[in-house]
């Protein structure tokens, strides 16, 4: 096989031809995946890149882990036997990179289910989905909120259509978790605020501030089960995230 490419994006197409050739459902995430779907990137927007993310369905890291190893990366054995049926690490040793695969689901502050919403082929997980693994960090740091403004300058949000950003199943995530829905809305509130970082010109920036209030119109307007009713009430006073732990080398 090839060697590992040192432009990080030309890489991860690489990956996934060659899952396509095995057949095998493996999909990018993170701020890779945001840049494949981007076609036009404004220059404030664009910015560098330094890990691959991918997310495969229950039951695939084995696959995946043998592709990894295949293409030249190097596992990481005691993180991967302990943590394997949820996550993978591997590791680009010339260039100092990090692979991870979320087998499943994407778990870190929040969890987002993947499994059933994985397609075979797709270069990444639907967008409804890139855009929740971007904005589940309760601290959200500037390079997540760069990545969300350039998903939502180049997608739209519809209902029940994942060629663009499917409101309603973002909705349905939030109705069923109290805990993703408080930090999904703030995220969403303080993109719509910092959307003026960027120098972007005052429609697109309008367009992408009225793409996050239709976004936090369905996560409102989206029936609220007791669970969810009870653990409102509780609020702030208890801890509503996970605190994920840095994995180094």
């Amino acid at each position: 096989m090839s060697a590992i490419l040192p432009d990080l994006v030309d890489e991860g197409e690489r990956l996934l031809a060659l899952a396509r050739e095995r057949g095998a459902t493996f999909a990018l995430l993170g701020g890779v995946a945001v840049r494949v779907h981007a076609a036009d990137i404004p220059q404030s927007l664009d910015r560098e890149y330094k890990d691959l993310d991918f997310a495969v369905p229950k039951g695939g890291g084995r696959a995946a882990g043998q592709l990894l190893s295949d293409s030249g990366y190097e596992p990481q054995v005691v993180f991967n036997a302990m943590n394997g049926k949820e996550r993978l690490l591997f590791h680009d040793t010339q260039h100092g990179r990090q692979v991870d695969v979320f087998v499943g689901s994407f778990r870190m502050c929040h969890e987002i289910p993947l499994s059933d919403r994985l397609q075979a082929g797709a270069d990444t997980v639907p967008l409804a989905e890139l855009l929740l693994t971007k904005l589940q960090i309760v601290e959200l740091n500037e390079k997540d909120i760069r990545d969300t403004v350039l998903l939502l300058h180049g997608h739209d949000v519809a209902d029940h259509d994942d060629d663009a950003v499917n409101g309603a199943h973002v909705a349905k995530l939030c109705a069923e978790d109290w805990g993703l829905w408080r930090t999904i809305t703030a995220n969403l509130e303080r993109c719509a605020t910092d959307v003026g970082a960027y120098g972007l010109p005052d429609q697109d920036q309008s367009r992408i501030r009225d793409r996050i209030k239709r976004l936090l119109e369905h996560i409102e307007q989206a029936p609220k089960g007791r669970a969810w009713k009870l653990r409102a009430k509780i609020g702030e006073r208890k801890r509503w995230y996970d605190l994920p732990e840095e994995v180094s080398r």
